[in-house]
């Protein structure tokens, strides 16, 4: 296929980057069509979704002040047909106060997008003999919410970040890497098993970051508004459920009318009205609960804490000063929240965002996944309260940790046969970090708990003292019964210890197969 830059240029030939002789596929203008609409790149997407979203379902992690601050909304629009958290909000310290009455003091997002799965739930449980309303019910409900809203965006983020990979010159192994490492070796996976908005927030941004790219090869003004409206609908998403993504919706933005720009304002107007009406709709969501629950269509639910609580919000924009280096290096290396400690293939992602960044025809991309990864960092440095409680990892990054593996499908395709030794080791360790976690516990106590990962989940996994966490996202008084906290599903299956975690490492075996089958077919039609 002619490209449309270099005309004496094929697209799809490789260039020597200087990394030895696997060098990464560099696309100019339209990507190969084998590689993005192939059969097989869509059943390895499906396959990686599967796997994903499995790995996530099967953990249900408790309760705890965020989660339930944000199921408290859910259940007050369900039962009370209110934004009011009034009759839950005893189980949360995450609260506003506003008139006499509580509310969550999360952004709506994600709450809004499990509400419709909490109220399919009810008639389900009815028809399983389940009281929806019985505290059985209410742990099933926050679970299938939990699943909606947080493990199934989040595996499909995966898969996305798969496709991407293929679209910015990759091959299908790198790609699934890329998705694999992404989803269960780094911090997401523990995320995405939490009623958090950290997974769901990285995953629209990775929406939103594909889409902008799509408009590279956009043919028509109908495909780029089209393209123009995802962009503003997964972006726009992205800051109705996490308030900090603003900007970086705002660079996925920059980024979409970078790839139109040379087409002149025949494509510009399209890709921004498109844009325009996505983020639009979003942001009328977002200002119509404000208005409903504060009475104003511009003040965030932070503005209105109880007198006394969190007085470090108090402190310069809501908590917000300048970044702090001592911070951002421990953000990074330090035992507590250090991100390269519990996700060291990490340091690959770097790599492969230079490579990508050395590159004509994908810097665009590179920056603009740099530029939200590096904002998510100073951001939390800049937090006066950037240890994030009880948390795994360094949850006020989370959503720029999608966008930071954008980097790992490059780095793998350049790496020779002992360097992706070395990187896939390192996944391996960072996927084991993370499975400890999402087995133990994805919320340590900071106080007593300073470098988790060795001192509590590694000793607690290796006994076979999982599902750590007895608190429930209910209310004091539904929970009063009895304890509904953490659990996998292993467990439920009368399963203990580590071998509750047997039916999960048969699925991996299951999809590893899979994948190797889906190789062994792809040498076979090309005669390899």
């Amino acid at each position: 296929m002619p490209d449309r830059a270099n005309p004496g240029r094929e697209v799809g030939q490789h260039e020597d980057l200087g990394m030895g002789k696997s060098a990464l596929p560099v696309l100019r203008g339209e990507p190969p069509a084998k590689l993005v609409a192939s059969t097989s790149a869509g059943k390895r997407a499906v396959l990686i979704t599967v796997v994903a979203f499995v790995s996530y379902a099967y953990f249900y992690e408790g309760g705890g002040w965020n989660q339930n601050s944000r199921f408290d909304l859910v259940r007050a629009i369900l039962d009370g047909h209110t934004l009011s958290i009034d009759a839950y909000h005893e189980n949360t310290g995450d609260k506003a106060f506003y008139q006499g009455h509580y509310y969550s003091d999360k952004a709506p997002g994600q709450a809004l997008l499990a509400v419709p799965a909490a109220a399919a739930s009810r008639p389900l449980l009815r028809a399983a003999g389940v009281d929806p309303h019985s505290p059985r019910g209410l742990v099933a409900t926050s679970y299938l919410a939990s699943l909606f809203a947080v493990a199934l965006p989040t595996a499909l983020g995966c898969a996305c970040l798969f496709l991407i990979a293929l679209k910015l010159g990759s091959g299908e192994t790198a790609a699934g890497f890329a998705a694999i490492a992404m989803g269960l070796a780094t911090p997401i996976w523990p995320y995405a098993t939490l009623f958090w908005a950290h997974a769901l927030v990285g995953a629209c941004l990775l929406f939103g970051f594909g889409a902008a790219w799509m408009l590279g090869s956009s043919k028509s003004a109908w495909a780029d508004w089209w393209w123009g409206l995802a962009v503003g609908l997964a972006a726009g998403w992205a800051t109705v459920s996490e308030y900090p993504a603003a900007p970086a919706s705002a660079i996925l933005a920059l980024l979409a009318l970078w790839q139109v720009w040379r087409g002149g304002w025949p494509r510009r107007w399209p890709t921004a009205a498109g844009i325009a009406v996505g983020a639009g709709a979003c942001i009328a969501v977002l200002m119509a609960y404000q208005y409903a629950a504060f009475g104003s269509a511009f003040h965030l639910s932070y503005s209105y804490y109880e007198p006394g609580a969190f007085p470090w919000m108090q402190h310069g924009y809501l908590g917000l000063r300048f970044p702090r280096p001592v911070v951002a290096f421990k953000l990074l290396f330090g035992c507590r929240r250090g991100l390269f400690l519990v996700a060291p293939v990490g340091v690959a992602a770097v790599i492969g965002l230079r490579l990508l960044w050395k590159q004509k025809t994908t810097r665009a991309a590179a920056v603009a996944a740099t530029s939200i990864a590096v904002y998510y960092w100073l951001f939390n440095s800049a937090f006066i309260a950037w240890p994030a409680g009880w948390s795994y990892g360094p949850r006020y990054m989370g959503a720029g940790i999608p966008l930071l593996c954008v980097g790992l499908a490059p780095v793998w395709d350049q790496a020779g046969r002992a360097w992706r030794i070395v990187i896939a080791a390192l996944a391996a360790c960072g996927g084991l970090f993370s499975l400890m976690a999402a087995s133990v516990t994805a919320q340590p106590d900071p106080e007593l708990l300073k470098c988790a990962p060795f001192r509590v989940l590694w000793p607690s996994f290796w006994a076979g003292k999982l599902s750590y966490n007895e608190m429930s996202m209910l209310s004091a008084a539904d929970s009063a019964t009895g304890c509904h906290g953490a659990f996998n599903l292993g467990e439920l299956m009368g399963l203990h210890g580590l071998m509750s975690l047997i039916p999960l490492i048969l699925v991996w075996v299951a999809g590893g197969a899979i994948w190797m089958r889906m190789d062994r077919a792809a040498k076979e039609r090309t005669g390899e």
